[in-house]
């Protein structure tokens, strides 16, 4: 009885003002927190199993859902979406040892880490690509393999392991089977060499991490010009890829040639909403360490215009915004966005 009532507690309390009725109606400078108490329950197997979909089709048909709600910065929505389907996707698999339902499952943990890693949770992240891994290989997909392989090779980049993950990434890059399976594991490949890339320039080493860009464009070139893989990281092209290099160029300590590099995106031929967000952001990046402070504040409004919920939850982009408050003077926009993402009472 008294195990019972401590469940009951406990559950009571996970269930609370921030989680509210299963709706998502939630400030969107919480959005960010909702979506990780609310993935962790789920992969813990914690809380009552919510309404699930009735059939592995319906299934297939939520997860498109949740897919279009990253790609769209529908966080709210995506923080009932995706829970329930790392759930029903386990209930699901535990009836029988069904290969598609695995690699259904595999997917869902796969945009669970990307959502993770964005959030910055990284133990989550690690467990949620661990599962992705293993479900991939069990069902026998080799491009989600490979993607799950890219995803451990970005959470070791934020470990500090830049070794470890140029292994994973480069060693996934190389793996033979990737070759038979025509353009989308080409795209892969190109996706496995951009992650290699990035971590030489967190490393320090911009010679080698334009080498392996380089070689990432001419893989994208190689492939025609069109995106491919958009439930892989945003897809991959010859945009995307000029897209890392504003980033890459950053992190290796050339801000002038990430600007250079942005002036060469058209944000509306971007394939997502969630893209077009991430790259304003890396511009805005780009501006601070500049020191034009007026241009990095436009260019937040920017980005919180393009998707409000990923910039007011997003940790990357608070902590900017938080810099820009104690760093300098500050303007009527720049509180109303500090306000708006949370950071002001």
């Amino acid at each position: 009885m008294r195990r019972r009532k401590l469940l009951a507690g406990l559950a009571a309390t996970a269930a609370g003002p921030l989680l509210g009725s299963g709706t998502a109606q939630a400030d969107e400078a919480l959005l960010g927190e909702l979506l990780v108490t609310r993935l962790r329950d789920a992969m813990l197997g914690l809380g009552a199993a919510a309404a699930a979909p009735s059939s592995p089709e319906a299934l297939v048909t939520d997860f498109t859902r949740a897919l279009a709600d990253f790609d769209a910065c529908r966080y709210a929505s995506l923080a009932v979406r995706l829970p329930r389907l790392i759930r029903a996707g386990h209930a699901l698999s535990a009836s029988g040892d069904d290969t598609e339902q695995h690699t259904l499952l595999a997917k869902s943990y796969l945009l669970a880490t990307r959502m993770l890693v964005k959030m910055d949770e990284q133990q989550l992240g690690w467990m949620a690509a661990d599962r992705a891994r293993q479900l991939a290989q069990s069902a026998g997909d080799v491009l989600a393999v490979a993607e799950s392989a890219r995803q451990l090779a970005v959470l070791a980049r934020k470990a500090g392991w830049h070794d470890q993950a140029l292994s994973i990434a480069l060693s996934a890059a190389d793996h033979p089977d990737l070759r038979g399976t025509g353009r989308a594991g080409t795209a892969v490949r190109g996706l496995l060499v951009q992650s290699a890339s990035y971590t030489l320039a967190r490393r320090g080493d911009p010679d080698g991490m334009r080498e392996l860009t380089d070689e990432a464009a001419a893989i994208a070139t190689e492939l025609g010009g069109a995106t491919l893989l958009r439930d892989h990281g945003g897809g991959f092209s010859p945009l995307t890829v000029q897209l890392h290099r504003i980033s890459a160029e950053n992190h290796a300590g050339d801000p002038r040639a990430a600007l250079d590099a942005a002036r060469t995106i058209s944000l509306k031929a971007l394939p997502s909403v969630e893209r077009r967000s991430r790259a304003l952001g890396d511009i805005a990046v780009t501006y601070d360490r500049l020191g034009r402070r007026s241009d990095c504040v436009r260019t937040l409004l920017a980005a919180e215009r393009c998707a409000p919920q990923e910039t007011h939850a997003r940790p990357a982009t608070k902590a900017l915004i938080s810099s820009l408050l104690v760093t300098g003077p500050t303007s009527t926009e720049l509180r109303g966005l500090a306000e708006r993402s949370g950071l002001l009472a």
